[in-house]
């Protein structure tokens, strides 16, 4: 018995297909997952055999063997949850295998069947736009997310329990205007550059430094004001496009940093690491590097307070994504390229 459908992962804020491959046949109950699995996604059974028991489906006590490919690709993260759980159904015979053909799934499993969102999913979204495929599955918790993306066939379950009523859903028609809403993050308690009185010298140099995206350099005593005129600078920039707006987004999506809401980034990003932030954390790293603070402040403003106290190292690694706006961070398979494109404020003490 052989059942196969689709799911996704990203390597930066580019989604890949993954194709969820799973096969049931005779000998000793077992379920393998393999295509270069992390250990998050190897746990992925655990969890899987203990939501399908407790949905009201069986669990197959046969040899289940699920492949995830490409299998040079490595995989990690929860997102494949749900996909491995439906290409069991299917194969075991307990949900339509044709229903779900080119269907794109994604969704992070409990023990209990409910389903939980995962990271990445705007950027998956996007792919899946232009695959146009069928369906795409997901939490209902990251459907505000994939809605930035126009005329996808969304389908939000809450349970593992909804696939037995998902064709009927559809039947009838499954409308999601329940779940659009203002679709705009609110960063209203930020600082605002008309609340700054006097520093007249210091305002007309932000200004010019907005205007033609300069970097800028602060020398002043504590308290003098340094940090706020730093806060203030994003609402002075000009307001981001929508093009923008996704860029951000997407970087946000993969990072797994967007607020709960999962809305569209409209103001410019404010990032202010502390000195004694590691080169991954200011850069990006990881097996699958993940984006860094120099990344999330992309079309934004990145803050280094008291910049004596970082590290010559530290400083040294912006030079070359302040030149070209991006950085590549290269491990053993792969690559990944990450815009930063930031404008660079920094404060120090006399």
């Amino acid at each position: 018995m052989y059942a196969k459908l689709l799911s996704g992962t990203t390597i930066g804020i580019e989604g890949h297909q993954i194709e969820v491959e799973v096969d049931i046949s005779n000998g000793l109950p077992s379920l393998t997952v393999v295509g270069l699995p992390d250990s998050a996604v190897k746990e992925a059974k655990e969890r899987v055999r203990a939501a399908i028991k407790n949905s009201g489906f069986t669990f197959p006590m046969q040899r289940i063997t699920v492949n995830l490919a490409p299998a040079d690709l490595k995989k990690e993260g929860t997102s494949f949850d749900l996909a491995i759980a439906i290409g069991i159904l299917m194969a075991s015979g307990q949900l339509e295998p044709d229903y779900f053909r080119d269907t794109l799934v994604m969704g992070e499993l409990a023990l209990d069947g409910s389903i939980r969102p995962v990271s990445g999913i705007l950027v998956v979204a996007e792919m899946a736009y232009a695959l146009k495929i069928n369906k795409f599955i997901l939490p209902t918790e990251n459907i505000d997310e994939a809605l930035l993306i126009g005329n996808l066939p969304l389908f939000p379950l809450i349970h593992l329990q909804d696939l037995k009523e998902l064709p009927l859903r559809e039947a009838n028609g499954l409308s999601i205007e329940k779940f659009k809403r203002n679709k705009e993050m609110d960063h209203s308690d930020r600082s605002d550059f008309s609340h700054i009185k006097g520093h007249s010298t210091a305002k007309r140099a932000f200004e010019v430094a907005a205007a033609g995206w300069h970097h800028v350099l602060m020398a002043g005593t504590p308290g003098s004001g340094k940090t706020l005129f730093a806060q203030a600078l994003p609402s002075i920039l000009p307001p981001l496009s929508h093009f923008e707006s996704l860029e951000v987004t997407k970087i946000y999506s993969v990072a797994g940093q967007l607020e709960q809401t999962n809305r569209l980034i409209s103001k410019r990003p404010f990032r202010s690491p502390h000195h004694t932030i590691s080169q991954g954390g200011l850069v990006g790293g990881g097996p699958i590097p993940k984006p860094g603070e120099i990344s999330l402040a992309h079309r934004g403003v990145l803050f280094l307070d008291e910049l004596p106290e970082f590290p010559r190292q530290l400083i040294d690694i912006l030079r070359q994504p302040l030149e070209e706006g991006g950085v590549t961070l290269s491990r053993a398979r792969l690559s990944v390229h990450y815009p930063s494109r930031f404008l660079l404020v920094l404060a120090m003490n006399p």
